[in-house]
């Protein structure tokens, strides 16, 4: 499926014991794909550890609502390598290139919802790409 978020602006905790901590939560979205569709809620969002070594680390959780109602919990685990020259240029609204940084996530679903229990077996892979409001996401399953 794809994943297309919209971000709030974002929370910046400052320096911590551990890097930079920024929260990013999410203002909705949506998703599409040949099994899943539907609405990304509000409410879920991403707490980011800027580490030291220049790689942001991602913590991502969300709630998906589909078409037909169900709800489903995302989690995500990630690292995200994007210059800081290429970040200015994402959040100035440039177009950039995914192939010029590293976004990835490695995806956990839960769900009660009977037709979507397989997702609870499921192991998937993100790859990113950062817009200047948000993220698309392209989301794989590892079969």
């Amino acid at each position: 499926m794809q994943l297309a978020a919209e971000f709030e602006d974002p929370l910046v905790l400052g320096e911590t014991p551990r890097g930079t901590r920024r929260v990013l939560h999410f203002k909705g979205g949506a998703f599409s794909g040949s099994r899943l569709n539907g609405q990304l809620l509000k409410g879920g969002g991403d707490w980011i550890l800027q580490r030291r070594d220049g790689i942001a680390q991602l913590d991502i959780r969300f709630t998906l609502r589909t078409d037909d109602g169900a709800l489903i919990y995302a989690g995500c685990d990630g690292i995200a390598d994007i210059a800081p020259d290429v970040r200015a240029r994402i959040e100035a609204g440039e177009d950039v290139d995914p192939e010029g940084y590293y976004f990835r996530t490695a995806v956990f679903f839960e769900t009660g919802a009977e037709p979507y229990l397989w997702l609870n077996r499921l192991l998937a892979v993100g790859v990113a790409r950062r817009t200047s409001s948000g993220m698309v996401t392209d989301v794989f399953a590892v079969r």
